[in-house]
This record gives C-alpha cells, sequence and structure tokens, in this order.
C-alpha cells in the first residue's frame, strides 16, 4: 500500500508522538517519588477524565476531517487540500481539528495518571500546538488560497467556544457524515 503525504504533514505527525512519547516518559520518571503516582484512586479518576477528554480529542479530528475532504480534488497527498473548504465545522472556525487535538496531549497525560505530565509537560505541549497552528498552519493556508483564504479568515475566528460549534466539533461521529 502505498501512502503519498507531504513533508510538512509527516513532520507534524513525527513531532505530535515525540511530544506524547517524550511526555509520557519523562512524567513517568519525574513522579517515582511523588505520592499521587502510587495512589489507585488518582489514577481511577485520571482515567476516568483521561478517556473523556481523548474521545472529544478524536471526534474532533473525525468530524473535522469528513468535512476537510470536500476540499481534496484529483490527485493529491492524503491529508492535503487544493479548495478552501468553509462549510460544516469550518463555517464555525478555522482550526477545528486542531482545537480539538490541542486536547490530546491531557487526555493522554490523564490517561497515563503522571502528575508531571498532567500539570506541567501537557499544558506546555498545548501551548506549543496553538503556537505552530498560529505560526505555521495559518501561513501555509494564507499562502495557499491568498485572497480568498484572507475573505475567510477576515469573517471566521481561528477557534470557537460558542454551543453550537462545539456541538458540531464534538459531536458523535455517525458513518453517513453527519454529527449528532
Amino acid at each position: 500500500m502505498k501512502f503519498k503525504t507531504s513533508v510538512s504533514v509527516v513532520v507534524r505527525i513525527l513531532l505530535w508522538v515525540f511530544m506524547l512519547l517524550g511526555g509520557a516518559i519523562y512524567g513517568i520518571i519525574k513522579d517515582a517519588e511523588n505520592p499521587l503516582w502510587g495512589s489507585f484512586t488518582f489514577h481511577l479518576f485520571s482515567f476516568f477524565v483521561g478517556y473523556i477528554i481523548l474521545i472529544f480529542a478524536f471526534r474532533s479530528a473525525a468530524n473535522g476531517g469528513r468535512e476537510l475532504k470536500k476540499g481534496r480534488v484529483g490527485d493529491i497527498p492524503r491529508l492535503e487540500t487544493n479548495h478552501l473548504v468553509t462549510t460544516g465545522i469550518y463555517s464555525c472556525m478555522r482550526h477545528p481539528m486542531l482545537f480539538g487535538l490541542t486536547l490530546l496531549p491531557l487526555g493522554a497525560a490523564l490517561l497515563i495518571g503522571s502528575p508531571t505530565f498532567i500539570f506541567i509537560i501537557a499544558p506546555l505541549e498545548m501551548i506549543f500546538i496553538i503556537f505552530m497552528v498560529i505560526i505555521f498552519e495559518e501561513w501555509e493556508v494564507r499562502k495557499k488560497f491568498k485572497e480568498e483564504y484572507k475573505k475567510y479568515a477576515s469573517k471566521v475566528p481561528m477557534v470557537s467556544f460558542k454551543k453550537e460549534c462545539l456541538k458540531k466539533l464534538f459531536g458523535k461521529v455517525l458513518r453517513k457524515g453527519k454529527t449528532e
């Protein structure tokens, strides 16, 4: 099976993996003497909360990705678009998938139950992701879609916390491409 994608996408995926694995390993090492690390109650609670957060993170990726597929016309690399998508969740916010996936480090940290990962590393990784979106993602789409994106960006915020937008973003993923 041939998997065709851009270098930019591969670098981002590898960066995500490095951050999550690195944060987990470093957190576990630092937490060896932490009393919370040995607490069954803490782990049970953090696991449950982490699981819920990860469900929301992956729903955002699925819902955003399903809508983003509309921007793929012709034979282009996987996870890339060549048409600006402004419908569905993209009518509410410009970076819905990345907004939802910003929750990934926190969800993973809670699932693992590492206090260092939860309270120090995951928040730093989340801030880093936000800056990556602001700097690189915005730059790439502005370069690719030029004036069309400039008009879109003037009307639609990077993220939105409006109830209807969050419902579209985190709604249950259905097989027919609709959300509940």
